[in-house]
């Protein structure tokens, strides 16, 4: 497991002197980070793409699982960003890592990380592959609108000054023991359209007001927070597992009092919680694995985390890994 985060660091101040300076409104002050808990997030250089942030994540954790490129025989890039509209960006993550895999994209929002460990067990398992990399790398930062000209500019686009770019990479293989024990989904699409960011597909193929993310933020918490805890009643049923039981629950976190929001309406205890966003923002489908870098070193054999993800679409899903 390894997560790569960006060098620079923009702070909500900065980001709102920023929104300020362009469409000429005297917002509150502190208002970006009061509304979002957010203090900071990474912000990727100019140079570095979701394909760089992948790559650093992908070395470190061969690495760390002491292998090299030509040992893995799948590639799953798994993210929410592309470098590219075509071909697949695990393309230019192979390229770079220089390895011969069978490579491939999965994209689901802000649950692309999590579907594609998921895919990676499900090949593991028909006997297709034997030792999975599954990457991603999310620069957001792209899609957001940093000068809006007009107040209903800022208004549709706010969800987006939430979002931090980082990338992650997970190595996956059999086990004879522990491993995912459990995984579960609910989709509904019938919401797919209150946020995102729909150019670069056929329906809008062009025009720069398409790449910018825009969407309710509140009115996607409204979505999750009605189909939300059926899901994580669902896996405590299925499992016999209560929330003592993990050693660590995992969630996307989008902002500190939607976080709050989670923990009230679960009953999820806070002390087992890795909670990220206010110093890293919404690292879309990266928010897991960051997550699970910064707790996998202290882990210990049977010890039990509960992944649960939040993708726009809108999907939930929830995954239980022991680790071996």
């Amino acid at each position: 497991m390894a997560s790569a985060l960006p060098e620079r660091a923009v702070s909500s101040a900065q980001l709102q002197e920023q929104i300020t300076q362009a469409c000429g409104l005297a917002l509150p002050a502190r208002m970006l980070e009061r509304v979002t808990g957010i203090g900071s997030r990474r912000v990727a250089a100019d140079d570095e793409y979701a394909s760089t942030l992948a790559v650093r994540a992908a070395r470190t954790a061969l690495e760390r699982a002491g292998l090299v490129p030509g040992d893995v025989d799948l590639l799953v890039y798994a993210s929410a960003t592309r470098d590219i509209a075509e071909p697949a960006t695990a393309h230019i993550v192979q390229d770079e890592l220089g390895s011969r895999a069978h490579a491939l994209d999965v994209t689901n929002a802000c649950n692309s990380f999590v579907n594609g460990i998921d895919v990676a067990r499900a090949m593991i398992l028909a006997g297709r592959a034997h030792r999975v990399l599954v990457v991603t790398g999310e620069t957001p930062n792209r899609a957001v609108r940093h000068a809006p000209s007009t107040p209903e500019q800022l208004r549709d686009g706010f969800a987006g000054y939430t979002f931090g770019d980082a990338g992650a990479a997970v190595v996956l293989e059999a086990v004879q023991r522990g491993g995912i024990l459990d995984v579960d989904t609910e989709t509904h699409s019938e919401h797919w359209s209150v946020g995102g960011i729909f150019g670069g597909g056929s329906r809008y193929p062009r025009g720069d007001e398409h790449t910018y993310f825009h969407g309710s933020g509140s009115e996607l918490r409204e979505v999750f927070e009605k189909i939300g805890t059926s899901v994580l009643d669902r896996v405590r049923v299925r499992t016999g597992m209560e929330w003592d039981d993990f050693r660590h629950i995992l969630v996307h976190q989008v902002t500190g009092p939607y976080l709050d929001r989670f923990v009230e309406l679960t009953g999820v205890p806070r002390d087992r919680l890795v909670v990220t966003v206010p110093e890293l923002g919404n690292t879309a489908s990266a928010s897991l694995g960051v997550q699970l870098d910064r707790v996998h070193g202290g882990l210990c054999a049977g010890d039990r985390v509960l992944f649960v993800g939040l993708g726009g679409g809108v999907s939930i899903m929830t995954m239980v890994w022991e680790k071996a």
